[in-house]
């Protein structure tokens, strides 16, 4: 087994690139969708499912972890691939955005960030070195740095304190981190939506010689084309050789205009939480399975998907399953949702492969648009 990190492009065309990244628990193929794993399991999913339509590598949650079941008892029972039964590649963000939006009480300075738990109310301290630390009791394949993520919209002179503070803490997180042949640490840009920011970030973080880079602080309330802006200022700033991965993003429209500004790496939780109320993803665009003209349309989600959830249960169905509060209608639609997002994944990876991606974004767009057909 290689003990080796490498990114590898295959081929790009225009911004868009398609390769892989070779780590000692796996390949994952870019551009790659990354399943959320919050706390050790992608919701209503078996992992072995996962797997099973594609994922190379999924998230784990550095907050919810540290605070239950804790990452000193991850560590002593194996590590988190062992305690969930995923041998694959495993990301693990810092808790960074999860300290800011869940916990009630904090307090952030220069040394990290002291806060309240959402689950007990204990108090918890997070510093830059102990967030890798505790990512790295996970055992996780790659690590994030700490930052502050900075809900928009916002003051600019906010948003800079927290870049230029979150570049100060990748710094510390780089010492903390120190050589771990086959893992990786990512740097996060920060910088709001001012362009100048980014571009100020981006360079600070190049200049520590990364392995991988992360844009952060995005889709937290900005319009779709302040995000796609964002992209097309950082990007470029970025080492094309390193791969570049957009955190908490988001609709299949995001993603695939996302890739088309260079981006090689999403998460998110919308597929899944989408899934738990009632929303399918279909290539056909979304279909809300509580609306009542679902009640009794006998035909699948996509009579042409090789998953089993989209292709074989009814619309009448999986609407009675979501209107009785049945949770199989939860898993089923989850099902569903992953399958289309890994199955976007291929398509947009085959696209760039074959250089035609222009093409097979126009096409896919197209598809969504006209719509979902109902029964005549």
């Amino acid at each position: 087994m290689s003990d080796v990190f490498r990114f590898d492009i295959a081929a790009t065309d225009g911004a868009a690139r398609t390769g892989a990244i070779s780590m000692p628990r796996g390949t994952v193929r870019t551009p790659a969708f990354m399943p959320v794993g919050t706390a050790g399991t992608v919701k209503a999913m078996y992992l072995d499912q996962v797997r099973d339509l594609g994922a190379d590598i999924i998230l784990g949650n550095t907050y919810h972890l540290m605070l239950r079941p804790g990452a000193e008892r991850v560590a002593r029972l194996g590590g988190l691939h062992d305690l969930i039964r995923w041998p694959h590649p495993i990301l693990t963000d810092s808790g960074g955005f999860q300290v800011m939006s869940l916990s009630g009480l904090r307090k952030l300075d220069e040394q990290g960030v002291t806060f309240q738990s959402h689950v007990d109310g204990s108090r918890h301290h997070m510093s830059p070195e102990r967030s890798i630390e505790i990512q790295g009791l996970l055992g996780s394949d790659i690590q994030m740095q700490l930052d502050e993520c900075v809900a928009l919209p916002a003051k600019r002179s906010e948003v800079e304190r927290a870049m230029d503070m979150s570049v100060r803490w990748a710094e510390r997180c780089k010492t903390a981190f120190g050589d771990q042949p086959g893992k990786a640490m990512f740097g996060i840009v920060q910088g709001g939506d001012q362009p100048d920011l980014r571009v100020k970030s981006a360079e600070a973080l190049k200049a520590l010689d990364l392995k991988g880079y992360a844009v952060g602080g995005l889709a937290v309330g900005e319009p779709q084309d302040v995000m796609l802006a964002m992209l097309e200022t950082t990007c470029p700033v970025l080492p094309s050789e390193k791969p570049r991965y957009l955190m908490g993003v988001g609709t299949p429209d995001d993603i695939i205009k996302s890739v088309a500004r260079g981006i090689d790496m999403f998460d998110c939780v919308m597929p899944t939480r989408a899934g738990r109320h009632g929303l399918a993803f279909t290539r056909r665009g979304r279909i809300n399975l509580r609306n009542a003209r679902h009640a009794e349309d006998t035909r699948p989600l996509d009579e042409e998907s090789a998953c089993p959830a989209s292709r074989d249960y009814s619309r009448a169905y999986l609407h009675h399953l979501v209107r009785a509060n049945e949770a199989l209608g939860g898993m089923l639609l989850t099902w569903n949702n992953l399958a289309y997002y890994q199955d976007l994944m291929r398509g947009i990876r085959q696209a760039i492969a074959e250089g035609r991606f222009a093409d097979f974004m126009a096409e896919t767009q197209d598809e969504w648009a006209r719509g979902d057909i109902a029964p005549r």
